[in-house]
This record gives structure tokens, sequence and C-alpha cells, in this order.
């Protein structure tokens, strides 16, 4: 085998890898957004199509907050900071925020929750150079946990209540 014939075999295998790596991005069951420090989107992926109704093609290169006024930008923006500036992941608990996106909930059947609620992790992206320019953001959908969870508190709350109405009784 000479050197040209393994050389375009090792870019073929490449890029190979690229697009099953891009089909895994866009067929994971978690929302994956990746923004540049200006907050406009470089990546959207099913996840996230499936649940705003917005395609990739929608969202490239617009700024996050103009697409979801929701989302207050001087808190998103601190959110982020420690990211960017630290190379540090950080957290958002669906206990601490119900959602960042408001995505409608889409199993109204098992769950009494009209959005759905989320964890969220923001994650730096170091370019070659070591600079961070990107930041990942991965939202998973946990909305069958909090509404388990829920429902575990209001069972132990009326527990609590017919105990305590059967102390008074005695």
């Amino acid at each position: 085998m000479s050197v040209t014939t393994g050389g375009a075999k090792e870019a073929l295998d490449e890029l190979l890898e690229f697009h099953w790596m891009m089909d895994m991005i866009q067929t994971v069951d978690v929302g994956i957004v990746v923004f540049n420090r200006d907050f406009e989107i470089k990546v959207w992926n099913g996840f996230m199509e499936a649940h705003s109704g917005l395609l990739p093609s929608d969202v490239r290169d617009k700024v996050l907050f103009s697409l979801f006024p929701d989302i207050a930008p001087a808190w998103f923006s601190q959110k982020v900071k420690s990211v960017f500036d630290l190379r540090t992941r950080a957290f958002i608990t669906w206990e601490q925020r119900p959602y960042l996106f408001k995505f409608r909930n889409y199993r109204p059947i098992t769950s009494s929750a009209p959005y759905m609620y989320q964890n969220v992790v923001f994650s730096p992206l170091v370019s070659a150079t070591g600079a961070v320019e990107h930041v990942c953001m991965m939202i998973y959908d946990m909305t069958d946990a909090a509404s388990a969870k829920k429902q575990l508190l209001s069972l132990q709350v009326k527990e609590a209540e017919l105990q305590e109405q059967s102390d008074l009784s005695k």
C-alpha cells in the first residue's frame, strides 16, 4: 500500500467518523445548542428542532435572546460568564428554575406538567488556540422525574396531615 492510498483511507475514515458523530448529535434525546460569546447560535440539534419547531437554518447565527425573549439576557449572561472566563461547567436544575426553554410537555397523559422540566449543563468548548469562544448547552428533559418528585411530596404532605388529624382525635 502506498503512502497516498493510506492517507486517503485515513481521510475517508475521519470523514465517516465525523458523519456518524454528527448523526449522533442530531438524534440524541438531549437538546444541544452551541453559541458564541455574542450568544449567536451555531449548532441546534434535532431535539431542539422537535421541541421548538425551529429548524437549524431558522436559528443559525441568530442571537438566542431574539428567538427566546423569555430568557433574561442579564441573568443568562451572568450564568455563562464563568463558563467562558474560567472554563468551568455551569448548571441549572429544574428545582432552581423549572425550564429554560418553554417547551410544551409532549407526554401530557403520563404527566400533568404543562411544560417540560429541564436540567441544563453549560460546557466550555476550547478551540485549537486554547481559547473558549463557544459554549455547548445541553438540555435534559426532567419532566418525569420532576412529576414523580412532586407527587411524592404531595403524598408526604397528605400523610402528615392525616397523621396530625389522627393525633388530634386521640
